[in-house]
């Protein structure tokens, strides 16, 4: 019996994660489940049609110094930001 091996590491560490297409409901939820997998030195590239202020104090509140937040882009059409895990 062979056992399949599977490795869900990125090469380059990014991950990335639309929360356009994920119903509001559950954004945060799976946000914060998707950070939760990141591994030390990992980022997620994450893209949103807003600026998120109140989900970036929920981070804040959860994860402090552990997850570092960098603005790649900023605009009227949104914004991508890399939550990396630190």
């Amino acid at each position: 019996m062979r056992i399949a091996i599977h490795d869900h590491t990125s090469p380059d560490g990014i991950y990335p994660f639309d929360a356009r297409g994920i119903a509001k409901r559950f954004r945060h939820a799976a946000i914060f489940g998707a950070l939760d997998a990141l591994q030390p030195g990992e980022r997620m590239r994450f893209v949103n049609d807003h600026n998120p202020i109140p989900l970036l104090q929920q981070m804040a509140d959860r994860y402090g110094d552990h997850v570092e937040v960098n603005y790649l882009e900023q605009g009227a059409g949104g914004v991508v930001i890399d939550f990396i895990r630190v």
